[in-house]
């Protein structure tokens, strides 16, 4: 498996699970759940950070093709 793929997965589901606590919890007047909720807030937006790392990860780890040199004319 490639460098990077295990970081999108992780990345993805990060950002899933920041998703379901910000919109899933209602916090009204509950300190205890607005604080989940706002982490939700970072751990969605820290799972997009980790998704482009590994986005990076996958196009930097690629091998590209050789290069042919022919120089007969």
């Amino acid at each position: 498996m490639k460098t990077g793929m295990p970081w999108m997965m992780i990345g993805i589901s990060m950002f899933i699970v920041g998703l379901i606590l910000f919109y899933f919890i209602d916090a009204t007047e509950d300190r205890e759940l607005e604080m989940i909720k706002n982490s939700g807030t970072f751990v969605g937006l820290s799972g997009m950070g980790v998704t482009l790392a590994g986005i990076l990860l996958y196009l930097i780890s690629r091998n590209g093709q050789p290069i042919k040199e022919n120089y007969d004319v």
